[in-house]
């Protein structure tokens, strides 16, 4: 039962506060829980239920809630400088940040554009792409490869190279400048087909596309290193190094989204070279930046992009690209703290340790009734349900209240989760105990058996 003091709130929400991926046919009707206060890996509700979180926030609360130290770094900060114009002046704070994150980067990925998050981080790097091939001279090379499935961000460029194909229903995007590929979740591949012909495939693809397209009109790909959002999509195992042969035979450069895979979720700093073997061109970062605890995220850049339009070079041009909070001192004063934490305590070490136990328990599921696919690597994972007899918009509708009731049950239960139609995606924050890595597990096990169980009284009394 709602407690009745909170009765205003809600109506400030229902009536006031548009979220994000918000449903119009129910707008200002939807009933969402409060998370009002956290500590560790639990959320408490207005109605004082303690819930491990699940998805880790939006996947980004890598140390945890009530993190002491990460709060006090943000404090004294804004106590000692609040803010700085990033196109006028610099700050020691923001600096430092940039550095750091240089010396954890792979191969000559040294230069930090800091945005205000993820999608920022994109349309940097899409915009960088475009500013670099024009003062190169080569104005007809704009078109971004991407995949089905992937998500990039909501602002325009990001929007446009996401592939999320419902998120796109009733938006405008740069349609000129994209191209996607098939899905390359190993689960869908055809009958028949092994991994290994379903990876030459997908491999095929990216080429054929650039060959198709022409090489000299196509820029960049943007690939996420597991498709996050799309659902915990894992390529098969040498997708990325053979994509990055292709990209560097077509001059095409590879951009690396690790928006969600970065900072720890892997147990890396960057899961692009020591995870997946490439050292790209571009990589976006944002969310475990600073664990969730103030917005930032950064386009990384390769010397190597860098020299070939700067100096004598540059043409007398201004990358005219940035942000009012672009390397924001505060943020970056948690981001540095959040950096200090991981290394000091072994996060990175602790998510190596407990990552084979998470994979373990997620495809123990797989017997469970309804669930046709678990998958995941490191701290990430996705349980996939279905209900069988149902096709066309019966099935998503259906999809959909299954993911639903899936997680009604387990808040019930204790445990946030992220439902993506029938997906069952988390994340959660990088310091969790191996105890309620299991209970984690125990309770979304049980939340999908009553899932189940409901369906099969739904049909009965339907027969």
């Amino acid at each position: 039962m709602r407690n009745r003091d909170f009765a205003a709130t809600l109506s400030w929400d229902q009536e006031n506060f548009v979220h994000p991926w918000e449903d119009m046919e129910g707008l200002g009707a939807g009933e969402r829980s409060f998370v009002e206060s956290a500590d560790g890996v639990r959320v408490t509700t207005e109605n004082a239920e303690r819930l491990i979180d699940g998805p880790g926030g939006m996947w980004c609360v890598q140390l945890g809630y009530g993190n002491s130290e990460l709060a006090e770094a943000m404090a004294r900060q804004a106590r000692e400088m609040a803010y700085f114009s990033p196109f006028t002046a610099s700050n020691s704070v923001s600096a430092q940040l940039a550095h750091e994150i240089a010396l954890r980067t792979p191969g000559d990925l040294n230069r930090v554009f800091f945005t205000t998050g993820g999608s920022t981080a994109v349309d940097t790097a899409l915009r960088f792409v475009q500013f670099r091939n024009n003062l190169l001279g080569k104005p007809d090379k704009k078109i971004v490869i991407s995949r089905e499935k992937a998500y990039h961000g909501s602002t325009y460029l990001a929007a446009s190279v996401s592939g999320k194909e419902r998120d796109k229903n009733w938006f405008d995007q740069a349609d000129e400048l994209t191209h996607f590929l098939p899905d390359v979740n190993p689960y869908r591949r055809p009958a028949g087909t092994t991994v290994e012909e379903f990876l030459d495939a997908k491999v095929a693809d990216l080429e054929n596309a650039i060959l198709e397209i022409g090489a000299h009109r196509v820029a960049a790909f943007i690939a996420e290193p597991i498709l996050a959002s799309g659902g915990v999509v894992v390529p098969p195992e040498g997708y990325h190094r053979r994509c990055l042969d292709i990209c560097r035979r077509h001059d095409v450069l590879y951009i690396c989204d690790e928006v969600v895979t970065g900072f720890g979720r892997l147990g890396h700093w960057f899961a692009s070279e020591t995870v997946f073997d490439i050292v790209p061109d571009i990589i976006t970062c944002a969310k475990g930046l600073t664990s969730g605890y103030a917005p930032m995220g950064a386009c990384i850049i390769s010397d190597r992009l860098m020299q070939d339009i700067s100096g004598n070079a540059s043409r007398g041009a201004t990358f005219s690209n940035g942000y009012t909070y672009s390397g924001h001192p505060v943020s970056a004063a948690v981001a540095l703290k959040n950096i200090e934490i991981m290394e000091r305590d072994g996060v990175l070490d602790h998510v190596r340790r407990i990552s084979p136990l998470f994979q373990e328990r997620l495809a123990d599921l797989s017997g469970l009734p309804m669930v046709s696919d678990t998958r995941g690597m490191g701290l990430v994972g996705c349980v996939e349900c279905n209900v069988d007899g149902m096709d066309g918009e019966d099935a998503l509708q259906l999809d959909t209240e299954i993911g639903a009731r899936i997680d009604a049950h387990c808040q019930r239960l204790g445990l946030l989760l992220r439902p993506i139609i029938n997906m069952c995606v988390f994340s959660p924050p990088l310091i969790i105990a191996e105890d309620d890595v299991n209970l984690m597990f125990d309770i979304l096990g049980e939340g999908i058996r009553r899932a189940a169980d409901d369906v099969a009284r739904q049909r009965k009394r339907g027969a």
